[in-house]
């Protein structure tokens, strides 16, 4: 969740949008960006209306993959002024947070298994091979080592980003 000027939730949405069509790259990495609306019934004059009202004013949704560039790019997006989290950190939604959005996180399937060799295909670890150290079901993400500075460190990849060798 971004935290935007009140009033701007739209127009932060239209910028971060402009930025994606302008980065392509970006597309694959930030997949959603949303002002939640919901339904409310007024009484204006004793004639009954339903309009729709932003759920969390000075508030946009990101459906995006967490990383520098992702970061970076929303962060210094216009009427932005932060990040949801402590520290300004982005903190991702739970499941039970997600479901009275109308928002449903996708289950990947996966072919592989802890001590398999996986390829990275996506995102800043593209074109990386490692080894499944650990496998992370509920966040969908496996953990393989990569060398770093000269040292193996371990890395957590979400499952839509990697295949089996």
């Amino acid at each position: 969740m971004v935290h935007t000027y009140s009033g701007y939730e739209n127009k932060v949405k239209a910028n971060i949008e402009k930025t994606i069509e302008n980065n392509k790259h970006l597309a694959e990495q930030i997949l959603e960006v949303r002002v939640p609306l919901q339904d409310v019934v007024e009484l204006k004059n004793g004639v009954r209306k339903t309009v729709q009202k932003k759920m969390f004013p000075g508030y946009v949704l990101l459906n995006m993959e967490m990383n520098d560039d992702t970061w970076y790019v929303v962060r210094n997006t216009r009427g932005v002024t932060g990040f949801v989290g402590p520290g300004s950190k982005p903190v991702p939604l739970t499941e039970a947070e997600m479901k009275p959005l109308g928002i449903k996180s996708e289950k990947v399937s996966i072919d592989f298994v802890e001590g398999d060799s996986i390829s990275v295909v996506a995102g800043i670890w593209k074109d990386t091979i490692g080894i499944v150290q650990k496998l992370d079901y509920n966040k969908q993400t496996a953990t393989i080592n990569v060398e770093l500075f000269g040292r193996e460190t371990p890395v957590e990849i979400s499952f839509a980003e990697v295949r089996k060798l």
